[in-house]
């Protein structure tokens, strides 16, 4: 009975076949595939490539036929009480098939996208936001910053003096520092993230 002996384990010898460098034997690797998680637990790599999932984008995703629409794409906002606050100019009532392919698998609110795909079929997908009436404040786009050291509002990206109250009893729900951005929909009902710091 004669003995078999590889001269290099197989590992070795399969990177080598494969062209990879001689750090990935060693476990000396560099760049992204040697990236331990962030300090805020997110994956390091290249998704799809090191076992790092792709981030999610979307809650839902479903088809629908929409036949009223004119353009290519559309996006829209679903509030709770079912009205649609819409980007694009599109004819009354012809988002409902979109809006009631997403609700078959999310409760409003949240925001969707749709792209044609043929004629009338269309593509649509949305994500769960959070809805809140913030009266008395300005501007499109506002950010609360609170820290030990103080706190800075943002409106469209200036900073000012006034105070957002509504915002700060939805920051102070995460903690005693935190971040709340917003972005206007319709009148006094903003759509809200809040995060710890």
């Amino acid at each position: 009975m004669g003995l078999f002996r590889r001269r290099k384990p197989l590992h070795r010898q399969l990177a080598e076949a494969g062209g990879l460098p001689q750090e990935f034997e060693t476990g000396a690797a560099t760049g992204l595939i040697s990236q331990p998680p962030g300090w805020d637990g997110e994956a390091r790599g290249e998704p799809g490539i090191h076992g790092v999932p792709r981030a999610r984008r979307w809650d839902a995703v479903a088809s629908a036929t929409a036949p009223g629409l004119r353009g290519d794409n559309v996006h829209f906002v679903a509030l709770t009480d079912g009205t649609l606050v819409v980007d694009e100019d599109e004819p009354d009532g012809a988002l409902a098939p979109l809006a009631d392919a997403v609700e078959a698998s999310i409760p409003p609110p949240y925001r969707a996208e749709a792209v044609r795909r043929g004629p009338e079929t269309w593509a649509v997908a949305a994500s769960r936001i959070a809805i809140a009436a913030v009266p008395g404040l300005s501007g499109d786009r506002v950010e609360l910053v609170v820290t030990r050291d103080g706190r800075t509002l943002t409106v469209d990206g200036r900073t000012t003096l006034g105070h957002a109250p509504a915002l700060e009893r939805i920051g102070q729900a995460e903690g005693t520092e935190y971040v709340v951005r917003a972005e206007r929909l319709d009148g006094d009902l903003w759509e809200v993230e809040a995060s710890p710091l």
